[in-house]
């Protein structure tokens, strides 16, 4: 019996491993992904099929019209007459040309072009400005110069005497001296004196300071009006100034509708809901109309420098909110923590409370960065020449009246780039302050 239970279980047992063999070709490879991601059932195989048709409809109609483009051309009748000779009558074609004719307008606007070397500097300082507030492997002794960049770029661009932007300047340090002055008598009293200060001192002192200094050393730059600004210089100017200031004026309004201070929470509410339940538009009209009325008599306030408050006014307003949403998100935990080590509530805010909320709200930052970047394009409706506005001048000229995608296209791609590197940007910040192992 033994015998035969012995023979029984040996006849099962494989003296010798078999050899390995190829898995099935649709199991492999790019047969596989295709079936996995391309044809997985009816409904993803139709949405494909129908996919290649569109892809093939698109390729087939537009790419001619990019293989066949003109760069040499001076002017749209050139480029089609270079087309007929080339590929016969009848063929279409992108007229590049007028990229390559009016690159510079399109950059600069109506700027000298014997002082575009200050826009091209200006932008180049402003990498340097924001490389140590983006990345933290870049010395934090360079934001000094972060601190000072914004006087820096404004006697770049409009030129005139280095004594007004050194003396706009000077109003941050007096709210910080008047704010160390003032707060052994009491935090909210210093904090109101700091925001009184610098108003005060811009209004009625940093002017003639500046041009009593002007007259004792006269250092400049040849001045350039608002008026020769335009293209993604005035858009770039607009938004980043907008991107950075909206930020910092959003935290604080988020933080104030979340005061327990009554009259603190209704300015704070107030503001965030008639800025939110306005458009724009009415409010850069508003900048352009109607601010001057505010001011004293006399004053001459920048168009430019109108639109950017109304920009980052408006801008603040949506960040308070995003902003909002993140001091919602934290735990109750994470207050009552701040609390028991003993911290008062901008310490807090500062080292527990604020890093964590900006963290959960990195995304809807960036959204509303974005869009407000892309917003510039609504000062054309208030004269201001942004891209979309130059190029209507643009086609208004004989030479290229009838282009139209060349230079949308042109200018969509300008756009896309900057907002893309904010979109990667964001990511690599969340990866950075990603937490879990996931």
């Amino acid at each position: 019996m033994s015998d035969l239970h012995s023979h029984n279980t040996l006849a099962f047992v494989r003296s010798e491993m078999l050899a390995e063999q190829a898995p099935p070709t649709s199991q492999i490879g790019a047969v596989r992904w295709m079936r996995e991601n391309l044809f997985s059932g009816w409904l993803n195989s139709t949405l494909t099929v129908l996919s290649v048709l569109f892809i093939y409809l698109l390729v087939t109609h537009i790419g001619p019209w990019f293989l066949h483009a003109m760069w040499n051309a001076d002017s749209l009748r050139e480029c089609r007459d270079i087309l007929a000779a080339n590929y016969g009558e009848g063929a279409t074609g992108a007229c590049f040309g007028v990229i390559r004719d009016r690159w510079h307008q399109l950059l600069f606007g109506f700027y000298p072009q014997d002082l575009y070397w200050r826009p091209v500097l200006a932008m180049v300082l402003m990498l340097v400005a924001l490389a140590p507030v983006l990345f933290s492997w870049v010395p934090r002794k360079m934001m000094w110069f972060s601190l000072i960049y914004p006087g820096v770029a404004f006697w770049l661009l409009w030129g005139g005497s280095i004594w007004f932007p050194v003396m706009a300047l000077a109003g941050f340090v007096v709210a910080a001296v008047v704010y160390r002055l003032v707060l052994p008598v009491s935090t909210l009293v210093a904090s109101i004196a700091a925001g009184l200060a610098p108003v005060f001192w811009w209004l009625f002192l940093s002017g003639p300071i500046a041009r009593v200094l002007t007259g004792i050393v006269p250092i400049g730059l040849e001045p350039v009006t608002s008026d020769q600004f335009g293209g993604f210089t005035l858009s770039i100017v607009i938004g980043v100034s907008g991107v950075a200031m909206s930020l910092p004026i959003g935290i604080l309004l988020a933080l104030g509708r979340q005061s327990d201070m009554f009259l603190v929470k209704t300015i704070c509410v107030g503001f965030i809901e008639f800025i939110r339940g306005v458009p724009l538009i009415t409010l850069l009209f508003t900048a352009s109309l109607l601010l001057n009325y505010f001011l004293p008599p006399g004053t001459n306030f920048d168009i430019i420098l109108r639109v950017i408050i109304m920009v980052t006014l408006f801008a603040a307003a949506y960040q308070a909110e995003t902003i909002r949403g993140g001091l919602a998100a934290l735990p109750r935990g994470q207050y009552e923590a701040a609390d028991a080590l003993g911290l008062d509530y901008w310490r807090a805010q500062r080292l527990i409370i604020m890093p964590q909320a900006l963290k959960i709200s990195i995304p809807g930052i960036v959204g509303n960065f974005i869009a407000l970047f892309k917003d510039t394009t609504l000062v054309v409706f208030i004269g201001l020449l942004d891209p979309i506005g130059l190029s209507n001048a643009i086609r208004a000229d004989t030479d290229w009246n009838g282009v139209y995608w060349e230079l949308f296209l042109f200018i969509g791609a300008m756009f896309w780039i900057v907002t893309f590197s904010m979109s990667r940007y964001s990511q690599y910040l969340e990866r950075k302050l990603r937490t879990d192992h996931r």
